[in-house]
């Protein structure tokens, strides 16, 4: 009897998967993996709504209505979701001049923007563009990182010191601190040192433990016994209690300019910081932002450090995600009142000692010893970020990233090829100078396939070398296509160029080494006629006339 093929909504729904699947033994995991990520989303959910310039609740939200929405579409066993730290700068350095300093539009635009985040999700999901955001290249991603980890303590750094801050950028930030070093609250400063060290020590103590919890109880109950609010120590402040209400968004796309680059430089900070690895997880993080931005949320998306407490916690299922949502909404239902007493300087600890892992130096310097190009890159992607802000750095540094593939595209590599000595092989003569040069003969191989972008960049190399070679005699030329998979009309052309200007000098060009596309291609653009034999049984060494041997 002929299997029936399951429905399309069974492949695109894994909770019908996995809940299939699931066993009764892992049930105790995922409730202390749910129990401990929810422990850890409170601390760092305030604090990353802080950074957002949002009302502390907005956070807890996210966290708790993007897991929600996650569990039932996302793809990943251990993924948590939730507000990061990368996305709530973007916010709050972009949202501020959308709102024109009305608090409630402030929050309206950022909940539309996480709705603008699901449909673009949406969209990139039946377009099925998962390829699209790789284009991103690593050394890219290293210098952002490190960017955005900069930029963001600079924005913690007055609230650790009890000083106004301000600025635009990084460089406009560090000025306004310096100057401000004489107004420090040394309570407040000593207060943020303090909890720095023991989220610090308590991180590399007891790894996958909900430290940052126990560090804001800690500083919630000494600023309640000293009174540290009366000595004008900042604090958090009543937090409303009650679970989120969905709402459409008030606002319009088009009420609100500029609100979408907003969303997909969030879009790709979520790539950044989860690395959308299949279609399947676009769906996934729309669901999520879709249900946060209709619960008065904001954008988010899979934080490595969520995730990684998530899985060591021992989850071992998306079951984790519901249960540390229905744990936060328990808090919001009835411990919002014990926050009202957190020290604003906590919270900035708790976003420094999150971030520092996206600082990474030795990276770079690591790049500058090994591809200056990529270092170049780095750099470009750092700069932007400190100097222009988390939005427009991720978008240039999107633009750097494809521009630097395009670069490298249109300039491949033509190796001029020569006799390995004593053998019937050839290679680079650049690379081994010990080769012996062809009699009467050039070889070249490009080492790309031959595409629009780099098809003159190949002639010219080519022209150039036989222009070099003109006292030789050169009566044969031949191309080596072993090393290009992929050849479009324009490289076609490109070779057929070639062969005209070569046999006006009663030279022959050849082509060895094509693959079965490349052959089908040159011979239906005609050209296959004109190269001789494209017969994939023909080597160089037999063109050549075995001379040598």
């Amino acid at each position: 009897m002929k299997q029936q093929r399951a429905p399309i909504w069974f492949r695109h729904f894994p909770p019908v998967r996995w809940l299939a699947d699931y066993r009764f033994e892992w049930l105790p995991s995922d409730v202390i993996a749910g129990a401990t990520l929810a422990a850890y989303a409170i601390p760092v959910s305030l604090a990353y709504a802080a950074l957002a310039g949002l009302p502390p609740q907005a956070g807890i939200y996210g966290y708790l209505l993007g897991g929600l929405g996650y569990a039932f579409l996302g793809s990943s066993r251990q993924l948590a979701i939730g507000p990061t730290s990368a996305i709530s700068l973007m916010i709050a350095g972009t949202v501020a001049a959308m709102a024109d300093g009305d608090p409630l539009r402030y929050g309206q635009i950022a909940s539309l923007a996480a709705c603008m985040v699901a449909l673009l999700c949406f969209l990139a999901w039946l377009l099925r563009l998962s390829m699209l955001v790789r284009l991103i290249s690593d050394s890219i991603l290293v210098g952002f990182k490190a960017g955005a980890g900069l930029t963001i303590a600079m924005t913690q750094v007055p609230s650790l010191l009890a000083v106004p801050g301000g600025g635009h950028n990084f460089f406009d930030r560090t000025i306004l601190v310096a100057g401000q070093l004489g107004q420090i609250n040394y309570i407040v400063f000593g207060l943020g040192l303090v909890a720095i060290l023991l989220l610090v020590s308590g991180e590399r103590l007891f790894p996958a433990r909900p430290v940052a919890l126990a560090v804001v109880a800690l500083s919630i109950a000494v600023a309640s016994a000293f009174g540290l609010p009366r000595l004008g120590v900042p604090v958090t402040g009543e937090v409303p209690a009650g679970l989120p209400s969905f709402a459409l968004p008030e606002l319009r796309v088009r009420d609100v300019e500029g609100i979408v680059p907003l969303a997909a430089g969030c879009l790709l900070l979520a790539y950044i910081e989860n690395g959308l690895d299949s279609r399947q997880e676009f769906l996934g993080i729309g669901v999520a932002n879709l249900a946060a931005g209709l619960g008065q949320g904001y954008a988010v998306a899979g934080g490595l450090s969520q995730s990684a407490v998530n899985d060591k916690a021992g989850a071992r299922t998306p079951l984790a995600l519901i249960v540390a949502s229905c744990a936060l909404a328990l808090c919001l239902l009835f411990l919002t009142g014990l926050l009202a007493n957190l020290p604003k300087a906590v919270l900035a600890a708790i976003v420094l000692t999150a971030i520092y892992g996206l600082i990474d130096f030795p990276a770079m310097l690591r790049m500058w010893r090994i591809s200056r190009m990529d270092f170049y890159a780095a750099a470009i992607a750092l700069a932007a970020v400190l100097v222009l802000g988390i939005l427009q750095g991720i978008l240039l540094a999107a633009l750097a990233s494809v521009l630097m593939l395009l670069a490298r595209a249109s300039t491949p590599h033509v190796a001029f090829l020569g006799r390995i000595p004593g053998t019937n092989s050839y290679s680079d003569l650049a690379r081994h100078p010990e080769n012996e040069p062809l009699p009467h003969a050039l070889a070249f191989r490009p080492e790309a396939s031959l595409l629009y972008v780099n098809a003159d960049a190949v002639l010219q190399s080519v022209s150039n070398r036989l222009a070099a070679e003109a006292a030789h005699d050169i009566r044969l030329v031949v191309c080596d296509l072993s090393a290009s998979p992929h050849i479009d009309l324009a490289g076609a052309r490109m070779l057929h160029q070639l062969q005209l200007d070569l046999a006006a000098r009663g030279i022959i060009l050849r082509v060895v080494g094509a693959r079965g596309r490349v052959r089908d291609l040159l011979r239906a653009e005609g050209v296959g006629e004109k190269l001789g034999r494209l017969d994939r049984r023909v080597t160089l060494d037999d063109l050549l006339g075995g001379a040598g041997r």
